[in-house]
């Protein structure tokens, strides 16, 4: 994908501009760009993932919960019907996960289900880079988890997603 914004585009938008131009990169909570906007002029494309993951860091448990809900299941139903977001598809896609076999989509539903079940929240992976084995051994040992560490590292891997997905869009 070829970058859409550059680092001057963005400081010089408005706060409505610039909720819109990151619109995506954070699931579904366009909240957290608009707390990133008050930081602006951002030098690098580090920096400004380090102040979207600041205000997302910052954020009271509630906004935080909804976010890691607003992530869709790994071949969950959504994905099966169509409905994830383009960045969302295009991941699980990368990671053939659109392509499970029977066995795999059997194993990963049974995951998901025990995971939110355990948690209160979908499984949420960044999975560029991993194989369907992988994040189904990912996804069981995870389950291992105490629930506090599982929410930190829910919002370490939503951190890691949009670093890939500003990398995509914004050119440094």
């Amino acid at each position: 994908m070829t970058p859409t914004f550059t680092l001057a585009d963005l400081s010089g938008m408005d706060q409505p501009a610039f909720v819109a131009a990151l619109d995506g990169i954070y699931e579904h909570s366009p909240w957290v760009a608009a707390g990133a906007w008050a930081l602006r002029p951002f030098a690098t494309l580090p920096a400004l993932a380090t102040a979207l993951e600041a205000v997302m860091l910052a954020a009271d448990p509630v906004q935080q919960h909804a976010l890691i809900c607003a992530h869709p299941e790994l071949a969950g139903r959504a994905a099966m019907a169509g409905g994830l977001t383009t960045a969302s598809n295009s991941e699980q896609q990368g990671a053939g996960l659109l392509q499970c076999s029977p066995v795999e989509f059997a194993q990963l539903q049974a995951l998901n289900t025990a995971y939110r079940q355990r948690f209160g929240f979908p499984f949420v992976v960044a999975v560029r880079g991993l194989s369907r084995q992988d994040i189904i051994a990912q996804l069981a040992t995870r389950l291992q988890a105490t629930p506090q560490d599982e929410y930190r590292t829910a919002l370490q891997q939503i951190a890691r997603i949009a670093g890939w997905r500003l990398a995509e869009r914004i050119a440094g």
